[in-house]
């Protein structure tokens, strides 16, 4: 089978040219995607650092040097939760909400783009077999020979 008859070469080319078009246009304003995509997650309550972690599915020692790079950036600051010790929540500075804010302007324009080219009809279609792929990757269980 060669890669590009496969669902997944598919899903993996799309999900690298919308990473990088999201860089490229980050990279204007001195950020990352990646640093976008947390910075939209942080809410202004403060997020808990085990929150984030499960909202972007970044392992441990990469979220760990990710926030010292927000935080050394000026983007965030880190608070223990009064009310549970071990409990670390994650706020954003002034700078950090003002790269929030470039960072949801830039998807909604973007996401505004992909509906203005796609029919309701092909988004629809789109979200709900992206939902059943999800589903049937998450229901595999690979058989071993």
């Amino acid at each position: 089978m060669k890669p590009e008859e496969t669902v997944d070469y598919f899903l993996k080319i799309v999900w690298q040219t919308v990473a990088n078009k999201y860089n490229q246009i980050a990279a204007e304003y001195g950020i990352t995607q990646a640093l976008g995509y947390m910075l939209i997650n942080i809410h202004e309550e403060g997020t808990a650092v085990s929150q984030i972690a499960t909202l972007s599915g970044v392992k441990s020692t990469s979220l760990s040097r990710m926030l010292n790079n927000m935080q050394e950036l000026g983007l965030i600051y880190r608070e223990t939760d009064p009310a549970d010790k071990r409990s670390v929540k994650i706020f954003l500075t002034p700078f950090g909400i003002e790269k929030r804010q470039i960072a949801k302007d830039v998807v909604k324009k973007f996401n505004e783009y992909l509906n203005a080219h796609i029919s309701d009809k092909e988004r629809l279609q789109l979200i709900k077999s992206l939902n059943k792929i999800n589903q049937l990757t998450s229901d595999y269980k690979p058989q071993y020979y």
